[in-house]
């Protein structure tokens, strides 16, 4: 991640790649694109708010939850799952702004073109219409900040981190339909100040949602043993192997490495998710009976109650004692 992160700032840093051409005025004195024309504003959600509430908001809960929990390893191992979702996702946006980006609605402001408003068009190419960024007088830092509107970056960090911690509400409080929303509510409001600032065109922060959307759901499966599964969700997946660390996971008396979706005998409260209703963090667990359930395996075998994935019949184990089954 910290290379990552390395690359990602060097994008950021470098000069832009594409060398783009806009037109500015039609020959009436009419401005072309009066999308790119709106007056440069104060940010709504100025940046630095949006990275600490996209950042902070998940770990206050992922540290509050510690009191059902109680886990260090849970704690910092679901902490680098979110940080692993707003790397990457921050990474991606960086990569595509740098290499596509676009105008930001106010890159006219920005760019305060030497154009005469009601001359002939005196730019290159076809008819003369055509101006590239020599024309600009601003200030060159903004102006290169408005040829970067494509991917909204305040909107995939805010995805990316929020839709994790919705992820995790889901998983830890089993479906609390108002909690599972309040996340969602967030990203939506920060990604769409931007369309009030002017800051960002709907596309661009629809872009940056789609972005950190998509790496917080694969973040979070690479730190939990499901998305969806209320039975596994909020299980931790071991972390094994990576760069700096190689040690296999060995799932109870397995000679192989491997991982196990039942509940062992040394749960502990960090195997056991935030919610007491149903059943949960009542020492039981249900391992059958959801829809896109994983074959549940019992004992080693395939439990011939489940009726495979998604299976009908709904069984619990007891793991107050070895194998137990109620």
């Amino acid at each position: 991640m910290v290379l990552m992160g390395a690359i990602g700032l060097g994008a950021y840093y470098a000069p832009l790649a594409p060398n783009r051409s806009f037109p500015v005025f039609h020959p009436d004195g009419s401005i072309v694109y009066p999308e790119y024309a709106y007056p440069i504003r104060k940010e709504v959600v100025p940046i630095w708010l949006s990275a600490f509430i996209s950042f902070f908001a998940p770990f206050v809960f992922f540290v509050l939850f510690q009191i059902r929990r109680r886990s260090l390893d849970d704690l910092l191992t679901t902490t680098m799952g979110l940080l692993k979702s707003l790397i990457t996702a921050a990474v991606f946006q960086v990569w595509v702004k740098w290499l596509i980006g676009g105008f930001r609605p106010h890159f006219y402001a920005v760019c305060i073109p030497n154009v005469a408003q009601f001359s002939r068009p005196s730019g290159t190419q076809f008819a003369n219409y055509m101006y590239d960024r020599s024309v600009c007088t601003g200030d060159t830092k903004a102006i290169n900040d408005a040829l970067e509107s494509f991917p909204s970056g305040h909107s995939t960090a805010a995805f990316a981190c929020l839709i994790f911690l919705t992820l995790y509400f889901n998983a830890q409080l089993k479906w609390k339909m108002i909690l599972f929303f309040i996340p969602v509510l967030g990203a939506v409001l920060i990604a769409g100040a931007l369309t009030i600032d002017k800051f960002h065109h709907h596309w661009d922060v629809i872009g940056g949602a789609l972005i950190g959307a998509a790496c917080a759901f694969v973040a979070f499966r690479q730190t939990f043993a499901s998305v969806w599964d209320f039975r596994f969700n909020h299980l931790l997946l071991p972390r094994t192997t990576s760069l700096l660390h190689r040690t296999p996971y060995y799932s109870g008396t397995s000679l192989t490495p491997s991982f196990s979706y039942q509940p062992q005998v040394d749960t502990l409260s960090h195997n056991l998710p935030a919610a007491r209703e149903g059943g949960w963090g009542w020492r039981q667990e249900a391992i059958a009976g959801a829809s896109f359930d994983t074959t549940v395996l019992f004992g080693g075998v395939e439990n011939p109650g489940s009726g495979g994935v998604g299976g009908g019949t709904l069984r619990q184990t007891d793991i107050r004692g070895a194998g137990g089954a109620a």
